[in-house]
Parts: C-alpha cells; sequence; structure tokens
C-alpha cells in the first residue's frame, strides 16, 4: 500500500517509536491472536476430552439417578448450586485459563512489556460520521481487511466440506456403532475439521502480522524536517546554545577579570596575550594563574590591571607557554619557574621581601 505522504521517507528515531509505544500505538495482528486463541482450545480440549468427559458424565448420572428424585427443599438447593458450580468450573476454567495464558504469550511476544491505558482513552474525534464513513468505504485498509474476512470464510466453509467429502464412506458403518463409538467419531472429526480450518487460518495469521509490521514502519516514518526538529529539541537549538555558551564565557570572563587586582604581575605577548599571576607560599607552593586571555580578554586583563598598578611585564615565549600550558586557577609548571621567578624578582614587592 503507498505511503500518503511520499515525503515520509526518513525511518521512525527511537525517540518517535518510544513516544508511540507510550500511546499504546503498537504492531500487533489481531487475526494472529485470534488463531492462536482458537488453536490454545482445540489443544485444551483435546488434552482434557476424557478428564471433561468424566466431569459430564458425572452430572448426567448424578441428575438422572439422584437428582430426579431429590426434593428441591431450601437446605439442599445451596449444596446442589455448590456441586453443580464446581463441576461446571472443573470443565470450563482449565480451558479458558490455557486460552488466556496462549493469547497472553502472543500478544507479548508481539507487542514486548507494555502497561498503558492510553487506548482507552475516549476520543471525540473518532465520533465524526463523516470520516467514519470515509474509512469505511474509501480507505485502503478496509478492503484489505474485507479480503482477509473472506479468504478465512472461505477456508472455514472449505475445510468441513473437504473432510466430510472424504469420511462419506464411514457414515454407514454408525448405524452398527454404539453410543460411545459414535460419539468418539464425531469428535474425532469435528478435531480433524478444526485442525484443517486451523493450518490456512494460521498461515493468514503470520502473513498478516508481516503485513501489520510493515504498515506500522511505513505509517511510523518521519520527514527529514521532522527528524532535524526533533535533533533541535533533543541536543537544543544551535542559536540558543551558542547564545547560552556565550554568557557562560563572559560571566567566567567577569569573575576572572575581578581577580586580576590580586595579581602580583600580568606577563603579555605584548599584544595579543595576557596572563595574571599571583604568587603566595601560603596559598599555594607556586604562582598561581589567576586570568589569562587573547585579544580583547588579554586588553580587559591589561586594562584592569593599570588601573590598579598590577606591574606589567613583557615577555613573548613565556607568555606563550603559560597560556598554552596552564589553566586559570592551577599552579604552573615546574619547567616554567626559573623564568617567572625571574621577572618576579624585578618586583619591588618581592625586592622588598628579600
Amino acid at each position: 500500500m503507498p505511503q500518503q505522504d511520499p515525503s515520509r521517507t526518513e525511518k521512525a528515531t527511537p525517540k518517535r517509536r518510544k513516544k508511540a509505544r507510550q500511546e499504546g500505538n503498537v504492531p500487533r495482528s489481531q487475526e494472529l491472536s485470534k488463531v492462536m486463541s482458537l488453536l490454545a482450545g482445540v489443544i485444551a480440549l483435546r488434552i482434557g476430552i476424557s478428564f471433561i468427559g468424566e466431569q459430564i458424565t458425572d452430572l448426567y448420572n448424578w441428575f438422572l439417578n439422584k437428582g430426579i428424585h431429590t426434593q428441591l427443599t431450601q437446605d439442599n438447593a445451596y449444596a446442589i448450586f455448590l456441586f453443580c458450580s464446581q463441576k461446571i468450573a472443573l470443565i470450563v476454567l482449565p480451558v479458558m485459563i490455557f486460552i488466556a495464558l496462549i493469547t497472553f504469550i502472543t500478544v507479548r511476544l508481539q507487542v514486548g512489556p507494555l502497561w498503558t491505558t492510553k487506548p482507552l482513552t475516549p476520543k471525540f474525534k473518532n465520533f465524526n460520521l463523516i470520516a467514519g464513513l470515509k474509512k469505511i468505504f474509501f480507505e485502503p485498509k478496509t478492503f484489505i481487511r474485507l479480503a482477509r474476512s473472506l479468504l478465512q470464510a472461505c477456508v472455514v466453509a472449505i475445510a468441513p466440506y473437504l473432510v466430510l467429502k472424504s469420511e462419506f464412506h464411514n457414515l454407514l458403518s454408525l448405524f452398527y456403532e454404539s453410543t460411545a463409538g459414535i460419539s468418539a467419531y464425531i469428535l474425532s472429526t469435528g478435531f480433524k475439521m478444526t485442525e484443517y480450518a486451523l493450518v490456512p487460518m494460521l498461515i493468514i495469521g503470520i502473513a498478516d502480522l508481516i503485513y501489520t509490521r510493515w504498515d506500522y514502519e511505513e505509517n511510523l516514518k518521519m520527514t527529514k524536517q521532522e527528524i532535524k526538529d526533533e535533533r533541535k529539541q533533543s541536543e537544543g537549538d544551535p542559536t540558543i546554545k551558542s547564545k547560552q555558551k556565550q554568557k557562560m564565557l563572559a560571566a567566567m570572563q567577569k569573575r576572572m577579570i575581578k581577580k586580576v587586582p590580586e595579581a602580583d604581575v600580568v606577563i603579555t605577548n605584548p599584544t595579543h596575550i595576557a596572563v595574571a599571576l599571583k604568587y603566595d607560599p601560603i596559598q599555594a607552593p607556586a604562582p598561581l594563574v589567576l586570568a589569562k586571555g587573547v585579544n580583547h580578554v588579554a586588553e580587559k586583563i591589561k586594562e584592569t590591571a593599570r588601573k590598579h598598578n598590577v606591574p606589567i611585564k613583557e615577555n613573548k615565549p613565556l607568555a606563550r607557554a603559560l597560556y598554552k600550558s596552564v589553566e586559570v586557577g592551577d599552579t604552573i609548571p615546574e619547567e616554567l619557574y626559573k623564568a617567572v621567578a625571574a621577572i618576579l624578582a624585578q618586583l619591588h614587592k618581592f625586592r622588598r621581601q628579600n
């Protein structure tokens, strides 16, 4: 079946699939579930036919022997009700439980672990009469479902015909059979007819599962623009992220510039790089980098240093090495101790301490 929207060419993303599952939109073949339920019922009856026959025999024996002579009173009515309920439960419940278990396993294997009540939520758009009529008479899926139903009806009709035709020569011999023999023959033939019908129905169910999964994937497909929009939502709009990054950098720069007045010296490139250093043996064993920057930020550092009388020293190799190898807040590496110490030794503050 062709797609309604030819622009939907991309496979659904994991996010799209997850959202669809949360809404209860999963690829589930109802036909396969039906045929598996019927198959489970046939298997349960086949296995438990002897036990079921015993329970029915007990009921008939009681009613035809004792029950027909029992006077119904208020006292024994409840006991009779319990007896009948227990027998009927023994006949029906094992079969129903087995059918429910097989049906649950079939659905679970198709859709996986999924618990949601969203499909039960009433959708008022489904009450649109015109839209409903369009779905019935004009939607391609309606004709596919109709063809599937007709095929199943043909299978169910043909199976008994084929079985009865093959068994026709055995019907006359039933005249000499006992009641038990006739019952056994009818049951055996009934099971045979059911099996003949179930095999093609199972094939139809498997084909319907394949079609349902294909149709589900087609309906989930997305346009390229939808994928781009989803990526923007999950990763964030690049424009917004860029603005946020700029704001963060601006805030970091402001905090960094505020620490420049605490520096002992600013080492420059002289125009492109500026690194502010502070040496306090109590805080750290080596000089700390309080601020660093290039171009505009370097100019800000130098401007702040001038306002607060922080010495500015030009040393191109040292400035480049400090900028590349040390992050703000870290101490300088050991290989730069001598070069930095030589600059600090020139400062009035450290000459006075010496």
